[in-house]
């Protein structure tokens, strides 16, 4: 790209202020300084963007549509300098995030300790909804969702991916019998979501798909409930690994049908919205959970 920096300030600020004097005063710099700037982006671009009389400037149509994306380079230009800076500064200030209650719970609380020693200065605010909250509305700086994004307004950073399994407690099988296969599910007790039906098609294999509809018969609607409900040997459950890791390693939940379970994972992200200049603080919690969920 041949066009500078200096020329597009030159070009935006001539506009703004009405008069290549005041310009080139707003700048530190000489009238001819900002003369020759304009000049040599006219040059470039092959086209006259400021009609000049000795009264006024007036954008010609040209110089109207090149204003526009002006504004925005520099815009961008601002922003990504304003992030910068942010990092170099002492994180403060009170930060809301926003997950659902078992990532909550089993992978944002235990990090907390952690992340207020090294940052003294945040304030937490940690709040815990089932369903996918209006970062806006619920005044949240950052949401952490798992599955799929839809909402193409929001920034996003990957956090990980966490496996799915189908599991049950050694109560629950030694009373009801362990299913050998995908079809003996149907003849046992089935803990299913009763408020995002996708989480009740549950990734094991079988003759006509990858994917068996788990038709629940006890439901919940938070995923934590429904890891209680297994541990009390109430049914058999499908849930994500983040939340039950060490239901596992201590025996308290085992994973059924392994042959049959599909490689599916949940994707973890970190969203925020992209008019939102990135704080530091959004910023030092986003670096911190990123190298310790992965």
């Amino acid at each position: 790209m041949q066009t500078t920096i200096e020329e597009l300030l030159a070009f935006r600020t001539v506009v703004d202020s009405g008069t290549i004097t005041a310009a080139a005063d707003q700048l530190g710099q000489t009238v001819s300084g900002i003369s020759r700037a304009l000049g040599r982006l006219e040059k470039k671009l092959g086209t006259t963007l400021l009609r000049r009389t000795t009264r006024r400037l007036e954008l010609t149509e040209e110089g109207l549509t090149f204003l526009t994306r002006t504004r925005a380079i520099l815009a961008a230009l601002d922003e990504a300098e304003d992030e910068l800076a942010a990092r170099r500064q002492t994180p403060a200030g009170l930060l809301r995030v926003n997950a659902a209650t078992p990532f909550m719970l089993h992978a944002i609380v235990p990090l907390v300790p952690a992340f207020s020693a090294l940052f003294p200065k945040i304030t937490l605010e940690l709040n815990t909804d089932e369903l996918n909250v209006d970062l806006l509305a619920e005044r949240t700086d950052i949401a952490i969702r798992i599955g799929e994004l839809r909402d193409s307004t929001l920034h996003a950073r990957p956090l990980g991916a966490s496996r799915l399994r189908v599991l049950a407690s050694p109560a629950y099988l030694a009373a009801h019998g362990k299913p050998r296969r995908v079809a003996d599910l149907d003849g046992h007790q089935r803990i299913g979501n009763s408020q995002l039906p996708g989480l009740n098609q549950w990734p094991l294999r079988g003759p006509h798909s990858d994917s068996y509809a788990a038709l629940p018969t006890i439901s919940a609607s938070s995923g934590e409930t429904m890891r209680q409900l297994a541990l009390a040997g109430l049914g058999i459950v499908c849930l994500a690994d983040f939340m039950t890791e060490a239901d596992r390693q201590r025996g308290d939940l085992v994973q059924l049908l392994a042959r049959e379970t599909v490689d599916s994972r949940q994707p973890v992200n970190a969203v925020y919205y992209r008019n939102t200049a990135l704080s530091s603080r959004i910023t030092a919690f986003l670096d911190f959970i990123a190298g310790r969920l992965r």
